[in-house]
């Protein structure tokens, strides 16, 4: 049986990491501001010069450089700032998986210990049924253990699938940049 006092230590552990949560989420949306304003300020000083240089173009041949300059580091700072981003997400994204394994285990130890005290207070005679409850109960924390392993998996392939993306077109506009 939960007492009073576990049923409002319960609430009050939800509440402050409800509260950790939100910290971190908002965190996420700083650092995300702090990054779009800087590229903001970086992509407007870049215009000014690039508008700088297009108004001292002698000829076309100097417009052509000047153009085709423009492409390999725009794409790498566009590499740059998608990594960046993605960086963001993912550290947020591992604060709210973490708090979630700890809620979930934590869950999972009190649902255990009920078993458990259920087990001891079962009449004789029930022991086949405290069996399959325990066997159930352990078949779906392994469940649930395969289940965050095949997510942390993902994930991974995931975000070497994204490096890859990023190099890729990094690479591409140099060569395309060379070739000009």
């Amino acid at each position: 049986m939960l007492t009073v006092e576990q049923v409002v230590a319960s609430h009050k552990a939800n509440i402050e990491t409800l509260f950790g949560l939100t910290n971190k989420a908002f965190e996420g949306v700083e650092k995300i501001v702090e990054l779009n304003l800087t590229a903001s300020k970086a992509a407007l000083s870049e215009v000014a010069d690039h508008t700088q240089s297009l108004l001292s173009v002698k000829d076309a041949q100097e417009l052509l450089a000047l153009q085709s300059g423009l492409f390999q580091p725009l794409a790498e700072k566009t590499a740059a700032y998608s990594r960046h981003l993605y960086d963001i997400a993912t550290s947020a994204g591992a604060e709210f998986t973490k708090a979630a394994e700890g809620q979930a285990s934590e869950a999972q130890k009190k649902f255990a210990g009920l078993v458990d005290s259920a087990a001891k207070n079962a009449p004789a005679g029930s022991e086949s049924v405290v069996a399959i409850m325990k066997s159930s109960v352990a078949a779906a924390n392994n469940a649930l253990e395969s289940v965050q392993k095949a997510v942390k998996q993902a994930t991974e392939v995931a975000e070497a699938n994204f490096n890859a993306v990023a190099a890729n077109a990094t690479n591409t506009t140099k060569q395309v940049a060379k070739k000009r």
